[in-house]
Formats: C-alpha cells, structure tokens, sequence
C-alpha cells in the first residue's frame, strides 16, 4: 500500500457542501451502473434539469458489478452537470482508507474491514484485480478515480433538507455534528454518520428543525417522513434506485415503465416540527 496519503486539501472545493435550488437525492448505488445511467437518464425528462441539483448518498463501490464504472460516470456527470454533488458513504471511506488517500491512522485497520466486511470483492474485480490485492488496486485505480474518493464530502446542507450517509445521531446538537461533518475526522473509526445502522425513520437530534435525508441500511420501500427519508432502495444486491425530487416531493425510480409518484406531504415551506 502506499506509505503517503493523499491529500484531500489538494482537491477541496470541488464537490459542494452547501448548496440551494431543486434537489434530485438519489440513494445509494453500490456499483449498479445500469441502474445510475437508468435513473439519470429519467431525471433528465423531468424537467428543470439544468438547474437541479443531483446529490447522491455515498456508497458508490461494492456489492454491485461495476463500482470502477460507476466512479467514473460520477466524474462525468461532475463534468456535464456541475451541479452534481456526492456524499461519503462508508464503503467509500473504507475504500478510501484502506488505499492510503485519505489520512486514516494505522490502527484504524480499514484494509483488514474493508476486506473481511463490506463485500468489495466487486470493486477490486472491476479494476481488474484480485480480490485482497491492496496494493494492485492502488496501481490500477486512476488519480481521477483516487482524487473523488479523498475528497468527498461527510454532509451536503440545504435549507430545507440535511444530506448525510447513515444520519445525524441524537445524542449531539445539529450544529455540533454539521462542523463535526464538514472538518471531516479522519481519526474517527468508525464514523457514526457514515456507519451507524440505528438512525432510522424516528432518530434525529431533537433541535433538528429540517429533514435528515440519508441511504446506508436497505429499505424495500423508500421513506420520506417529517424528520427523516431514507432512500436506500437496493443495498446494491436488487431492486431499483430511488431519487427524490424537492422541491416536488416527487419520487423517480430506475424502473423502465414507473412514473414519478407524488409524495401526499413534504416540509418544503414551513420546517419540521
């Protein structure tokens, strides 16, 4: 493995963290590039385009067959749509980690994770390198690929809505935990915003006054609550990708034949209770 990370400040600013306008958030993807190039492709007929915001929830390697494909359509999109933003997830980080390009300290032990927990057998694979092969993979992954990795942002916020990997946890302020997100603590082992499986549809920190959009823990249906939405629709091993139109309160799906379903309620306009 590489004796030096690299160095998430060279690549600062590139991805927003704090943005405004029309939002697409779509959950995790995992890999599946036939499902991403899917869903966009049905973002684009759905109007507004242009001006939207796309913000995806992390976790874009693993599980599924193409995660190098689905890096590199990523880096496009940045490339055609500007206005394309990703948050960390924490198969992201793990790859991230285990590869040296972000400062992640030994006994962190992401290679040892990463290997024996996260079901990256894929992601080596679509790099064209056996799976354990650490030190192949970091030969065989471009600068372009490395580069997004390292600095992908732990927390996107909007004003109406919070986008982050796993959620917030209770037991810290909202303010607290957005500079906590934004500074990035590659110290941390196991970061509970991008790993903690507990912060389902009713967990949020009590003065949270705007919903918490994340993916993380697969869900047969998407949720879109009054606190919290939950988008994960395929934890990359089936189903379809979710995305969610705001301030249309509109589900999209990568599903061939589905049509955008409106949501019945959304917060936009006033704030949560």
């Amino acid at each position: 493995m590489p004796a030096s990370a690299h160095d998430p400040a060279a690549d600062s600013g590139r991805l927003a963290s704090r943005i405004d306008g029309p939002v697409a958030v779509i959950g995790d993807v995992h890999g599946q590039l036939d499902l991403l190039d899917r869903l966009v492709e049905r973002l684009g007929r759905c109007g507004d385009f242009d001006n939207r915001w796309i913000v995806l929830l992390g976790d874009l390697v693993d599980r599924g067959p193409d995660p190098r494909g689905v890096i590199q359509r990523v880096i496009e999109l940045i490339t055609t749509h500007p206005r394309t933003t990703v948050v960390c997830g924490n198969h992201d980080l793990a790859m991230a980690g285990s590869l040296g390009l972000v400062p992640v300290p030994p006994e962190a032990d992401w290679a040892r994770r990463w290997r024996r927990g996260y079901q990256c057998e894929t992601t080596f694979g679509s790099y064209g390198v056996a799976a354990g092969d650490f030190e192949g993979l970091a030969r065989a992954v471009p600068e372009e690929h490395a580069g997004l990795l390292a600095e992908l942002p732990w927390v996107v916020e909007h004003p109406e809505v919070i986008v982050v990997h796993a959620g917030l946890v209770p037991e810290l302020p909202t303010a607290t935990q957005l500079k906590m997100l934004h500074h990035r603590d590659f110290s941390l082992h196991r970061p509970p915003w991008l790993c903690r499986k507990d912060l389902g549809t009713d967990v949020s920190p009590g003065d949270c006054r705007v919903p918490i959009a994340s993916g993380h823990v697969a869900r047969r249906q998407p949720y879109v609550g009054t606190r919290r939405i939950l988008l994960d629709t395929t934890g990359g091993v089936g189903g379809e990708l979710t995305a969610l139109l705001l301030p249309e309160n509109e589900l999209v799906t990568s599903h061939r034949d589905a049509r955008p379903v409106r949501r019945r309620w959304w917060p936009f306009g006033r704030r949560a209770a």
